[in-house]
């Protein structure tokens, strides 16, 4: 079986956003991985470790009034290390009670390897 590139994954990762998909999300990530967010809004976590944990922050996201509705990668870079990539991203949000949408654009820094993704760091969010 071919190994994934990050674009690969990455689309992957947007495919099951969208659609709501935690389980399959959480699969993308290998079982030790870990999730930093260190500007994660309050009441959010700003670490997670391990897939089960990922797993069960996503479920709670998705069934969240909040909806994603668009979630693009608008510049994807490649570093020196060929496990790291750096993306740009662009989100919308929809919170389902009031109607309110928000678009926020971020970078993110990832580790992939062997096709899953073993460390996600989120950094600062533009509202």
């Amino acid at each position: 079986m071919p190994s994934s590139t990050p674009a690969d994954v990455l689309a992957q990762r947007r495919h099951l956003i969208l659609s709501g998909d935690a389980d399959g999300f959480a699969e993308l990530f290998a079982p030790d991985a870990v999730i930093e967010a260190p500007f994660a809004p309050p009441g959010a976590p700003s670490r997670l470790v391990g897939r089960e944990a990922i797993r069960e922050y996503a479920r709670q996201v998705v069934a969240s009034p909040l909806r994603l509705e668009d979630f693009e990668v608008a510049e994807l870079y490649q570093t020196p290390d060929p496990e790291v990539v750096i993306v740009e991203m662009h989100a919308k949000v929809t919170v389902t009670t009031t109607g309110q949408s928000v678009a926020a654009t971020s970078i993110q820094i990832l580790r992939i390897r062997d096709g899953q993704i073993v460390l996600f760091r989120d950094r600062k969010s533009v509202v």
